[in-house]
């Protein structure tokens, strides 16, 4: 399955009109405006998912960037923007911005007063020597990188950068349980063999919705995903409303009323954490009223007898019980999307989110199965066998070897490989839980030296955030960041920070879903220079070189380029591609009936029974139940956990979600940003209004939530969007007009709800974490902390 690539012609034109024409030059003169525009496909800094949209970038006479269009040539996108790309230029030039390498000694750590510039060979020098002074004491182990998320070249170029840079094989997500998405993936490759499905959008069709061979879904569920806001890992949102637009009907899983769940038919609002009591309840109604598609399940499903077994103990009734939704409305929801021909499922964050992710994951998966809606026009859109990860063909095993180090001694040294080997060994991830106790702790070994790749830490995603700062300030001799600002987790542990360059700057791959689903395939393409920004693959060729220059020598990487034909491209070249801007990729459907899901050829799936497996040997070789099994929340208001004191369910009556998505922000992103900001300035708190009431709490009152583990202050929104019980509350709050100097560190503990949120509550694997299935109580304070918006158009500007 390769890509269909299209020369682009070089001409100049001074508009670009044909919608899904990929061969319009990817560089041209505007002579409306006499400006210079660049054509590329986006992804981060500021952040995003990889969809990769379509851009126009326009730069006058002294290589400013002065506009920013949606480029009607995507065939996805065709012109479409969030307010986050639209706002680029607010971002880039922001004067809070970093544009130089700049240091401090170590001494001074969590001081604003300290950072001095320095030039990059300066810069460069101190990462290089200090990383060899801690390899000679304590070895590679020692090394840590720690990574954002939905960063530049997404999963796979994090890893490659632990491995060919820094010969480390810890390379970490922080966040508790790598609760995002990654446990969706798990779920998808042990017990379909398949690395991720995705709702198709006909996104790898030329003609699209038009296009003979495409059905358009007849139902779409969206299960714990809202993609208006998020554009989620590939999933563009307003695909979505294009498919309701032609037919679709929505069925919603989520707790919360968005947009897109109060125009669905079945609106499941499920209490938190109790995804997997659905999602068994609706597979017993679609077996035992057998609704199911016998053929594929006789011919390519393991352990469906066992599975309805299992799934007969979670009747409806029991499950409408559990999830407080209505008993018939599951009913009808199962009926509806089995009914359906074709049916497809997007699976969200919320899949990831619990202690019992794994089990969601594998009920997700069972429904598309058992249904016949996998690999086919309209339902689950899925990769072969050699296209799963990269996209190249032939090519996946030779270059997944690159993300994990060489040595498999040391590989085998990866923190939490021997307590949770199916996710260290999955994710090529040291265990975000265990490399926090690593910190605290030395055990098994000490972490003395660590990189910060664009990930803010203190303020975004990890679970008590005051054990992580605490830890990465005290336990690291030396830690440098690359980022665009000065964040809270910059502020507290790092001694150098080399600038970070933005999307407009800096070449990358943008692959749809990080390769899993491939759908198209976009090249970045900078326009713009700023200050000594690099990027993440110029930095990883950069420093590779130096640290290693026989091995890049050997690899053939001469430069940026190179490193990303190398480690996303095979043998396809990235200066060849990137001005194509965009490839579709090739796809055809049923693979599984033409031996191009295994690498073996073989017919079926690329499991070891060769079939989609409900009963999951994998899950069973792991130390986890094989059949899928509801577990209540380790924190709720129902449980018997042996952390659930009696007491709690008094203390804290509340049942605290996390996270949704807004249009402002991705995580912690863009608060230094006034036109965004205006939109959303102050870290809400979504009740109830019965609840409210019941506490005294009025709208726009500032309110102290807390419970065992922490506590935080948020403003108080009363919206019947979310249930009587259940409270919601925004993350990634920090608060970059504020004093930055420890222990404020720009207000990013007051107001974040992951002080709430505790460590060392994952799955069996080691996956989930209750991000969005905890416990809490809030009272109304006399504080305010409201944002001053004048101030902070006075301080970052506002730009028009």
């Amino acid at each position: 399955m390769g890509a269909k690539t299209t020369a682009a012609p070089a001409i100049k034109l001074d508009t670009l009109s044909d919608v899904n024409d990929l061969g319009k030059p990817w560089k041209f003169d505007d002579e409306d405006t006499g400006l210079h525009v660049t054509r590329s496909c986006v992804w981060s800094p500021p952040g995003c998912h990889p969809v990769g949209c379509g851009v126009k970038l326009y730069v006058d006479d002294d290589g400013k960037l002065v506009k920013v269009e949606g480029d009607e040539n995507h065939p996805v996108t065709q012109g479409r923007l969030c307010m986050r790309c639209i706002a680029l230029k607010d971002y880039i030039y922001n004067p809070s911005r970093v544009t130089k390498p700049m240091k401090r000694d170590r001494k001074y750590r969590g001081q604003a007063d300290k950072w001095e510039e320095c030039s990059m060979d300066e810069a460069l020098s101190l990462i290089e020597e200090n990383y060899w002074k801690t390899v000679k004491e304590h070895g590679f182990e020692s090394v840590l990188v720690y990574t954002g998320t939905g960063r530049d070249g997404g999963v796979t170029s994090g890893s490659n950068l632990a491995s060919m840079v820094f010969n480390t094989p810890n390379y970490c997500y922080t966040q508790s349980g790598y609760a995002c998405y990654l446990p969706r993936m798990a779920a998808s490759v042990y017990c379909s063999g398949i690395a991720y499905t995705e709702v198709d959008y006909a996104g790898t069709l030329e003609k699209r919705y038009d296009d003979p061979e495409y059905k358009v879904p007849e139902v779409i569920v969206l299960w714990g995903k809202e993609p208006l806001a998020s554009n989620p890992d590939g999933l563009f949102g307003h695909a979505i409303i294009d498919m309701m637009k032609r037919g679709s009907k929505i069925i919603a899983v989520d707790p919360r009323v968005t947009w897109i769940a109060n125009k669905a038919d079945y609106h499941l609002r499920i209490r938190p954490g109790t995804d997997t009591a659905l999602g068994m309840a609706m597979l017993d109604v679609i077996i035992k009223e057998k609704l199911y598609d016998e053929e594929f399940v006789d011919q390519y499903c393991y352990g469906f007898k066992e599975f309805a077994e299992r799934c007969a103990t979670m009747p409806p009734s029991k499950a409408a019980e559990i999830c407080g939704v209505d008993e018939e409305d599951i009913i009808g929801a199962a009926r509806m999307y089995a009914k359906a021909d074709p049916a497809t499922i997007s699976w969200g964050l919320a899949v990831d989110q619990k202690t019992n992710g794994l089990q969601n994951g594998q009920v997700i998966v069972a429904l598309t199965a058992i249904t016949g809606n996998i690999d086919k026009p309209g339902g689950q859109l899925v990769a072969g066998a050699g296209t799963s990860v990269t996209g190249g063909e032939n090519e996946d095993a030779e270059m997944m070897a690159l993300a994990r180090v060489e040595d498999p001694e040391l590989h085998m040294k990866m923190i939490g490989m021997e307590e949770y080997p199916g996710y260290c060994g999955f994710c090529n991830n040291s265990h975000a839980d265990l490399t926090l106790r690593a910190l605290e702790t030395d055990k098994p070994y000490p972490v003395r030296f660590a990189m910060l790749q664009n990930c803010n830490f203190a303020a975004n995603s990890t679970a008590e955030p005051d054990r992580w700062i605490k830890a990465s300030a005290e336990a690291l001799d030396f830690c440098f960041a690359l980022d665009c600002f000065i964040t809270p987790s910059v502020q507290c542990a790092a001694d150098v920070i080399i600038p970070l360059a933005t999307t407009a700057e800096t070449p990358t791959v943008v692959s749809v879903n990080y390769g899993a689903t491939p759908v198209y395939r976009g090249f970045q393409n900078p326009a713009i220079k700023v200050g000594d920004c690099m990027g993440n693959a110029e930095f990883a060729y950069v420093m590779g070189s130096r640290l290693w220059p026989e091995k890049f020598e050997n690899w053939g990487i001469h430069s940026t380029e190179d490193f990303l034909s190398h480690v996303w491209l095979g043998k396809e070249k990235f200066e060849d591609l990137a001005p194509t801007v965009l490839n579709q990729y090739d796809h055809e459907y049923f693979k599984y009936k033409k031996g191009k899901m295994r690498p073996d050829g073989g017919l079926g799936f690329a499991t070891p029974s060769g079939r989609i497996e409900l009963w999951s040997q994998a899950y069973e070789q792991f130390g986890d139940d094989p059949l899928p099994y509801y577990e209540e929340p380790h924190y709720s208001p129902y449980s018997d956990s042996e952390y659930m004191l009696p007491a709690y369910k008094e203390m804290y009556p509340f049942v605290l979600t996390t996270g949704a998505r807004t249009y402002s922000f991705f995580h912690s992103e863009n608060r230094q940003v006034p036109v965004l900001r205006e939109i959303n300035p102050d870290p809400i708190f979504e009740i109830n209004p019965e609840d409210a009431k019941k506490k005294g709490v009025t709208d726009g009152m500032w309110v102290r939530v807390f419970n065992m583990f922490g506590e935080c202050y948020l403003k108080a929104h009363l919206t019947p969007k979310v249930k009587p019980g259940v409270v919601h509350a925004q993350h990634g709050w920090w608060f970059p007009e504020e004093d930055g100097e420890a222990p404020h560190l720009f207000g990013t503990l007051r107001s974040q709800i992951n002080n709430l949120i505790p460590n060392f509550h994952v799955g069996v694997i080691g996956f989930g974490a209750p991000f969005k299935s905890m416990i809490c109580d809030f009272e109304p304070t006399d504080k305010n902390f409201d944002t001053d918006m004048q101030m902070i158009q006075e301080k970052f500007g506002r730009l028009d």
